[in-house]
């Protein structure tokens, strides 16, 4: 099965050499990056004008390995609300991306909420937009498993954590675990970046309910605070001890619009 891209195009361009320029065009060139090892990222998933440039410098910072799970929040509403793509290749214009079935298989017995669930995956972009940056950036062949959530209970959040970790246990592999979010959504700057500010705080202190606290109390709009809990939950058991932030940006510092932002941020566990 090949999965078509759903927004080449749109919010990347379609063109391999376009991709490329747009890249580029970030400025990464000029500066020295120390690649090292990481068991997982967060990383934005906007158009790659708005939201390139933190999601580069921060794989730019990663030394990336043969595999990743990336998760992302079901922006859709198609397909299961807790679902995996177990076989198969993801076109993008640099070429296809293979799913890593034995991985994927891992999860999907390990976990009683995950579901294959092609469908969930088809119109959604969270996931997409990371590919062609990683084979671009990351210059190797990889493979990954796809994952995109609804919101759930605690309950859900740590099955999936704990089945990420039995997986790559069981496996033996180099995983790395990516968590694809934006942060607050069409609020002002000022108001944008004291909440991203705040949600941010909470995840580099590996702190995944007073994320959620704060989520809730301040109502801050982040997407894809699922896989980010997720993550966070997965990274401790996999012996994270210490993140930080690479990247934070929001739309405005694009377009020079501050009323109405979108944030972006870059963060790298280890």
């Amino acid at each position: 099965m090949i999965r078509r891209p759903a927004v080449a195009g749109q919010f990347y361009p379609a063109d391999p050499q376009e991709v490329k320029k747009t890249i580029e065009n970030f400025g990464l060139s000029g500066k020295k990056f120390v690649k090292e090892k990481a068991i997982a990222c967060v990383l934005p998933h906007a158009g790659y004008i708005y939201s390139g440039k933190v999601a580069a410098e921060t794989l730019s910072a990663i030394d990336f390995p043969a595999t990743c799970i990336i998760m992302g929040p079901n922006h859709s509403g198609f397909g299961e609300k807790y679902s995996l793509m177990r076989e198969g290749e993801w076109q993008t214009p640099f070429g296809n991306v293979r799913i890593d079935t034995p991985l994927a298989d891992e999860l999907l017995k390990n976990s009683i909420y995950l579901l294959d669930d092609p469908i969930a995956h088809t119109q959604e972009h969270s996931v997409e937009v990371q590919l062609p940056l990683i084979q671009e950036i990351a210059r190797r062949e990889f493979s990954f498993v796809p994952i995109v959530l609804s919101w759930g209970s605690h309950a859900v959040y740590k099955d999936i954590a704990e089945a990420i970790v039995k997986s790559i246990v069981t496996t033996k592999k180099q995983v790395l675990v990516i968590a694809s979010t934006d942060m607050t959504h069409y609020e002002s700057q000022l108001s944008a970046s004291h909440k991203d500010d705040e949600a941010i705080k909470s995840i580099l202190k590996f702190n995944e309910q007073e994320l959620l606290e704060k989520i809730e109390r301040l109502q801050i709009s982040m997407c894809g605070y699922v896989p980010v809990v997720i993550t966070l939950l997965a990274a401790k058991k996999l012996g994270a001890k210490r993140s930080y932030l690479v990247s934070y940006q929001t739309s405005g510092d694009v377009t020079n619009d501050y009323e109405s932002v979108v944030g972006y941020a870059g963060i790298i566990m280890q």
